[in-house]
């Protein structure tokens, strides 16, 4: 069994190379069906990828008081933002000191947006937005210090004159490898020195996570003061299966806080940190389900095509096939060759089909800033459909060529 599989093998390669030019065609038209499948397939699981390492960076195990919710809108669907009574310094403090659930709790607040940082002749765009944090920001929103140290306790509650960087600002400041720990810095009319850099968490979409700058919450309450300031609470479960009674016992605590009376609805938003990301998820898949017909589509056209160079290579060989049957090969040995010969052809098809989809696919994560991916599940759905497409299309025309009497194929010019 193994050497007639060989040996169709070799024949139809052998026939392959005998008809070059429109082998290469058929080969091209499966190709670039494919392509359109696996690449845009690659380039969904990019995305995918993308937005699960940078959405949910603050964890699986992280949720956000607010006093707004976010605005959402992916096609028709829309998400209205609901607003709500501010979130004074007082009850974030009270919250944090009195929930007593296993949970590092943090309160920040945005000083500015439009903050310019100088350092000597260096100086940065008029975009850096500049947070107010505590000591247990960092834990919560999944960053992490690469030189220096966080804040202490103590420079959080006096308000000290520190920052910690992003690390495009450490590369926009401190030119020659500079280490910027100890030096002093201009935020606006404020100094500050210059205590910790974060490490780099990339950019996309236009957007950098290491642009930020972060200062002593009290610092931001005395020195860029706001009469309508909401805070922001962040809370990160030790546990990640306990989040959701994690959220409960938050959820009753803030309640009581906010004085928020029995049977109203929270005057305030709990928003899970991996929430934007599970609905651009769901709605990818939708992305992924038309990409699937799409390219099932362009695949039935280049199986129609493949069938007909099949119909014609039949008509072609009409007078081998007779002297093949002459020589008493068997309607099952003349199938089975034109069946293994659009076999090879499609898996031709196939392989550069997969190469042109994963580039493409890649080139795509590259732009918007993801990792490189192999997708072994595409690949492999790949070349079945190919399998599947060489079975629909040499399926006739093998039957066909099994028909042929041998008596009128010898006599066929």
């Amino acid at each position: 069994m193994a050497n007639l599989i060989s040996e169709n093998i070799k024949l139809s390669l052998a026939s392959v190379r005998s008809h070059m030019v429109r082998t290469i065609l058929t080969v091209l038209i499966i190709a670039f069906g494919l392509m359109s499948l696996v690449g845009i397939l690659t380039s969904i699981d990019s995305l995918e990828y993308f937005l699960t390492e940078n959405f949910t960076m603050m964890g699986a195990n992280t949720f956000t008081i607010k006093n707004r919710s976010m605005r959402i809108q992916i096609g028709s669907k829309v998400e209205k933002a609901r607003n709500f009574e501010r979130i004074n310094y007082d009850e974030a403090m009270r919250f944090k000191e009195n929930f007593d659930f296993p949970a590092f709790v943090s309160v920040n607040a945005f000083a500015t947006h439009t903050a310019t940082l100088k350092y000597k002749s260096e100086k940065t765009n008029p975009n850096v937005p500049v947070l107010g944090t505590d000591d247990s920001y960092m834990y919560t929103s999944g960053n992490e210090i690469e030189k220096g140290r966080n804040f202490s306790n103590n420079e959080v509650y006096y308000g000290s004159h520190v920052v910690i960087l992003g690390k495009e600002l450490e590369n926009k400041l401190f030119k020659n490898n500079e280490d910027p720990v100890g030096k002093i810095i201009s935020i606006g009319p404020g100094k500050y020195r210059v205590i910790g850099v974060l490490k780099s968490k990339g950019s996309s979409f236009g957007f950098s996570g290491d642009n930020n700058c972060f200062l002593p919450l009290n610092n931001v309450r005395q020195y860029f003061s706001q009469p309508d300031r909401s805070f922001t609470i962040n809370v990160m479960a030790n546990n990640p299966g306990q989040l959701d009674e994690a959220i409960g016992e938050a959820t009753g605590l803030f309640r009581v806080i906010r004085g928020t009376p029995i049977g109203e609805e929270n005057d305030f938003e709990i928003t899970k940190s991996d929430r934007i990301v599970s609905l651009m998820l769901e709605n990818l898949s939708f992305i992924r389900w038309a990409a699937i017909i799409i390219g099932g589509i362009t695949l039935l056209g280049a199986a129609i095509g493949l069938m007909n160079i099949m119909l014609v290579s039949v008509t072609e060989r009409t007078r081998e096939i007779g002297i093949r049957k002459a020589t008493g090969a068997t309607r099952k040995t003349i199938r089975n060759q034109f069946l293994a010969e659009a076999i090879v052809i499609a898996q031709l098809g196939g392989v550069f089909g997969v190469i042109f989809g994963i580039t493409i696919g890649n080139i795509v994560s590259l732009l918007i800033g993801s990792s490189f991916i192999i997708p072994w599940a595409w690949i492999a759905l790949g070349f079945a459909l190919c399998f599947i497409v060489a079975i629909f299309s040499g399926y006739l025309p093998a039957t066909k060529a099994s028909r042929l009497d041998p008596i009128e194929s010898l006599r066929y010019e």
